[in-house]
């Protein structure tokens, strides 16, 4: 009998997510997949995913290790027949019936004595299937799900285009994303004479701390009205999907405003949440919304490897052209500063220096008062896939919400069409359905003033 496999301790950002797991908060993601007519039955997909599991081979591991120095361990027991399941009592699900299936499972915890993913496959009115792919995000943020989706679910060419999903592609920042680089002054100094040394230092340092003092002046809190979504969240979920045209939204934010596509997805849901606050709370003049950004890089494996930056979208414009402008000239300033690297840096850099220092500005960028809403953008597959045979209608990703923040918005591509879930504690944020189809609406509306 061979060795077993060395276990894999839980890097930084995976143990920072572990631990923001509470009585109330759970720690996973989640993929909702549409399948259309002939969906694969539950033993046709288990068996599919068992065979191409080699090629993600950390979702055979569980969680190990101790407390202080967490792992990720062989499963000697592991059996996919308890992480790819299916509801075969459950009636089929219309839409309404859906969003309340995902809800429930979304709030049920995952087991830790084995690996933290779990699919399952749930039977539709229309005749196709949902496959609820709930994963951990000490596992997975959205960019790796998406390589292990690649890997484990969509049809292939071959196994070798599988493989090259797990690490050997290079992976794409979310649209509009900042690239990845170093924030000014990271990088080696610039040439110059021996003579001139002492006076080029001095001025890359002095351009450094300016760098680094407007960072800091866009990034510590800002007083502001309440916001809405600012709560104490139980353990009940509510979710709405939403879907729009990518094609058409990017050509209209580069035509209004120059503007990116993620500077658009900001716009409409900043459009949608005008619409519900208009309803259930009057008028909020604005709202800073986190804006995650990935550093992934083309060969990594990692679980977890991104940054944010916060940006303030102005609910109170009705007219969302100016809207986007607005957002593309805040987004703007905080890509050509390198917000995102330069705050990954530091926190690193006191993560080296103060793990006390480093944990208390973690709390001050988590609080209620440095951002009201997370809005992450993550591109999936440019081309249609399928499962097995049966086409994926749609793919919307979920993220848990957090402590005073109870509302979430996640956004994926599929094939030409942007996908986004909400995810909420409806004692707080009831009603998301509104925010959803709001979202639809703003997007049209801005596809239209394009088109003027």
């Amino acid at each position: 009998m061979g060795a077993a496999p060395p276990s894999i301790p839980l890097a930084h950002e995976d143990r920072a997510i572990l631990e923001l797991e509470s009585a109330t908060i759970v720690g996973h993601t989640c993929k909702v997949v549409v399948l259309g007519a002939q969906a694969p039955d539950v033993d046709a997909l288990r068996a599919s995913i068992s065979e191409r599991l080699a090629h993600t081979p950390l979702l055979t591991r569980r969680l190990g290790g101790t407390p202080d120095a967490p792992a990720w361990v062989a499963d000697d027991a592991f059996d996919a027949a308890h992480h790819v399941v299916a509801d075969r009592a459950g009636a089929p699900l219309d839409a309404a019936g859906l969003r309340g299936a995902v809800a429930r499972l979304f709030a049920q915890r995952l087991d830790r004595a084995r690996p933290l993913w779990r699919i399952d496959a749930l039977p539709l009115a229309d005749g196709g299937a949902a496959l609820v792919w709930r994963i951990h995000h000490a596992l997975a943020d959205g960019t790796a799900a998406m390589r292990y989706a690649k890997a484990l679910l969509w049809d292939a060419a071959d196994p070798a285009g599988e493989a090259a999903a797990t690490g050997s592609a290079p992976v794409a920042a979310a649209p509009g994303s900042t690239p990845v680089a170093g924030p000014p002054g990271s990088g080696p100094p610039p040439t110059a004479a021996p003579r001139h040394a002492q006076v080029v230092h001095a001025a890359d340092d002095a351009r450094r701390r300016a760098h680094l003092a407007r960072f800091l002046a866009r990034e510590l809190p800002h007083a502001g009205p309440h916001s809405p979504f600012d709560g104490r969240v139980g353990t009940t979920r509510e979710v709405a999907f939403a879907t729009v045209p990518l094609a058409p939204l990017h050509d209209a934010a580069k035509a209004l405003a120059g503007a990116t596509l993620n500077d658009a997805v900001l716009t409409v849901v900043g459009g949608g949440l005008r619409r519900w606050l208009e309803q259930h709370h009057g008028r909020l003049g604005r709202v800073r919304v986190k804006v995650p950004v990935s550093l992934h890089h083309a060969g990594d494996d990692a679980g977890n490897r991104d940054s944010f930056f916060a940006v303030t979208v102005p609910l109170g414009e009705e007219d969302p052209a100016a809207r986007l402008r607005d957002v593309h000239a805040a987004t703007q300033v905080r890509k050509e500063d390198h917000d995102a690297e330069t705050l990954d840096a530091l926190l690193r850099e006191l993560a080296r220096v103060s793990p006390r220092l480093e944990r208390f500005v973690e709390r001050v960028e988590a609080g209620p008062r440095a951002f009201a809403l997370n809005v992450s953008n993550v591109p999936g597959p440019r081309e249609p896939v399928a499962v097995l045979g049966a086409p994926v209608l749609a793919m919307h990703s979920l993220a848990e919400i957090g402590e005073r923040h109870a509302l979430r918005v996640a956004v994926v591509s599929l094939a030409g069409t942007l996908c986004f879930g909400l995810c909420a504690d409806p004692a707080i944020v009831h009603d998301v359905e509104t925010i959803a189809s709001g979202t639809e609406a703003e997007a049209a509306a801005l596809i239209a003033a394009a088109s003027r």
